[in-house]
């Protein structure tokens, strides 16, 4: 896969509406009624991403000249020249019209036109069938497109005459600095097939042997834009997209993340974004400065119900450490941790300013629900029938001392076998009973996409396939605001922010990185959520659950990005490979140092 290009940026730092394609051309239909043309709409698109283009260019290739690349000067010292990959449909017609514009703006252009038969590109031949079409007949918007190039002479080969079928490509000139990729819209759902899938990984060879730039018109082809699904990895590999009327849902979750590159809007249309699918967060919410006159007992206290040793096993300690680590890191006045009696040496040495429990002392645990300021249940709690008692008495403790929860790991485990059970006589009583609760308090719940196919009852596939259906059917069935961790984490959020009325509204997590995906992650990120939400010295949307995902995944940039943003010091900075879990409190940390306000 093409390594990805920094040159590029584009406006992250506000919150960013995301739609599906339904909506996407529910919007474009609606302005069409209203009595706009739409192949003037095409037309003013193309001209837009024609200057963006032209912009990209000189952004890639003067920066890069300024590095004294031998090749960027020879390249600069020729004319521009782009290679445009067409389909058939509008994606298609907006490829011919940006090389239209390009051509008039000097540019040196080639069509590359792919899924086309030989006389579909003959022009006389299509004068005499446009000669034979009834005048009341009107040319699709595609094909206006495509004779305005051919009429302006326009430089084109069919893609099925470059032999792409033997072990070497040949037959047609691939070299450009710049190949744009026009050849599927937002309306594709399944694997490009043949000639296109041919074209798409010719596409991606060319660019990359080239060190060429790679911009996809609206959407890469072969991503799904309402799910960000990439079919057997077959998809442009864009280091920029131009995205047309407004940002897709997929561009930013899932497989989006890998291809799309950066991503530059062209609006277009007026747009809603209260009628939004998502809104994309990056930034995180400014936290007020602390009150001298304050104690510990000011920030709250959390409890953390986990690290249990099964018999046979070495258990799981190290998941209640990592959580209990990080909710001291995020700032919370004290701590208590609730785990097997074997791990609380480990605990103390890692965390020394922690209180410990016996995890099976039922009566201390249930008195110290009753103090705490916030509960977080299920890291490393373990799976058989004896934690699964534990899970239950403690979460209800924890509902009728009316305490805001946290629910993750094992925790979820056990929440969707007592839904899958028919046996099991607190199936449906703790589960209504957690529905309710969620009403009036904060419960948050935190799976993985395994996790979330369980409490589901479905495969992980289907999850993955759909995530934006998987979290609100999380919500549905068992309420609270959730976090789907993954590539664009999905956080639903149904109550906190009650000022803004009780509609969900779902959020994607548009910074961290891959280096996250390892053993301990999802702890860190528990301990986050629950030390914010016992801070009641903040604001509600300071300690909401998509404030936590941000800081998780801000902390874990931090480690990773060489940026003046993190104000590094060589001591932070670690890298994606071999980053871990217990490296992230001092990054945490430091994000929380970053936003507090120093008035």
């Amino acid at each position: 896969m093409k390594a990805q290009s920094n040159v590029f940026s584009s406006d992250t730092t506000r919150p960013i509406a995301l739609y599906s394609s339904e909506q996407i051309y529910a919007m474009e239909q609606a302005w069409f009624a209203e009595g706009h043309d739409s192949f003037g709409l095409m037309k003013q698109a193309a001209w837009q991403m024609a200057q963006h283009i032209e912009q990209l260019y000189e952004q890639k290739y003067l920066k890069a000249r300024a590095s004294a690349d031998h090749k960027v000067y020879r390249r600069n010292a020729c004319q521009q020249r782009a290679s445009i990959w067409v389909g058939k449909g509008n994606n298609g017609g907006d490829g011919w019209l940006i090389a239209y514009y390009l051509q008039q703006a000097g540019w040196e252009v080639k069509v590359i036109a792919v899924g086309y038969a030989a006389e579909d590109l003959d022009t006389d031949y299509q004068v005499e069938i446009a000669n034979k079409v009834d005048k009341h007949d009107v040319l699709s918007d595609a094909k206006q497109a495509q004779q305005i190039a051919l009429s302006a002479k326009v430089n084109y080969q069919r893609f099925e005459d470059s032999g792409t079928n033997q072990s070497e490509l040949k037959g047609i000139n691939w070299q450009a600095d710049i190949y744009i990729d026009a050849l599927f819209g937002i309306g594709l759902d399944r694997a490009p097939e043949g000639v296109y899938e041919q074209a798409i990984s010719a596409f991606n060879k060319v660019t990359q042997s080239n060190d060429a730039l790679a911009i996809a018109v609206d959407i890469p082809s072969g991503l799904v834009a309402s799910t960000g699904q990439v079919f057997e990895r077959i998809a442009i590999q864009a280091d920029v997209t131009l995205c047309l009327i407004a940002r897709k849902f997929g561009l930013h979750t899932k497989d989006g993340m890998d291809y799309s590159g950066s991503v530059i809007d062209i609006p277009l249309i007026p747009t809603q974004s209260s009628n939004s699918a998502a809104t994309l967060v990056t930034v995180a919410h400014a936290l007020n400065a602390r009150r001298q006159n304050s104690y510990k007992g000011s920030y709250g206290h959390v409890l953390v119900i986990g690290g249990n040793r099964i018999d046979g096993s070495q258990g799981m300690g190290g998941a209640a450490i990592l959580s209990a680590n990080s909710v001291m890191a995020t700032g919370a006045g004290k701590i208590t941790v609730a785990c097997h009696d074997a791990f609380h040496g480990a605990l103390l040495t890692s965390l020394p300013d922690a209180m410990t429990i016996d995890l099976h002392d039922k009566e201390g645990v249930k008195t110290l629900i009753k103090d705490a300021s916030v509960v977080t249940i299920g890291m490393g709690l373990g799976r058989d029938k004896k934690a699964q008692a534990l899970f239950i008495s403690y979460v209800q403790a924890a509902i009728t001392e009316k305490k805001p929860l946290v629910i993750d790991a094992d925790g979820l485990y056990h929440l969707a076998s007592l839904q899958m059970s028919r046996e099991h006589p607190h199936k449906h009583e703790l589960i209504a009973q957690l529905r309710q609760h969620s009403m009036d308090h904060q419960v948050c719940l935190t799976p993985h996409s395994g996790e979330a196919a369980r409490l589901l009852d479905k495969k992980i596939n289907i999850v993955e396939d759909d995530r934006l259906t998987a979290i609100k059917q999380c919500a549905n069935t068992y309420g609270g605001d959730w976090v789907l961790k993954g590539a664009g984490s999905l956080v639903l959020e149904q109550r906190i922010l009650e000022q803004k009325g009780s509609q969900a509204h779902i959020y994607v997590c548009g910074v961290g990185n891959a280096g996250m995906a390892t053993a301990g992650m999802g702890d860190v990120l528990s301990g986050v959520i629950a030390g914010l939400l016992a801070q009641k010295d903040l604001e509600d949307e300071a300690r909401c659950l998509h404030q936590s995902v941000l800081l998780h995944a801000l902390a874990g940039d931090a480690l990773v990005n060489d940026t003046d943003y993190y104000q590094h010091n060589s001591s932070l900075l670690i890298g994606q490979r071999g980053l871990q879990a217990q490296d992230m409190p001092v990054a945490i940390r430091h994000v929380m140092q970053l936003i507090t306000n120093k008035n």
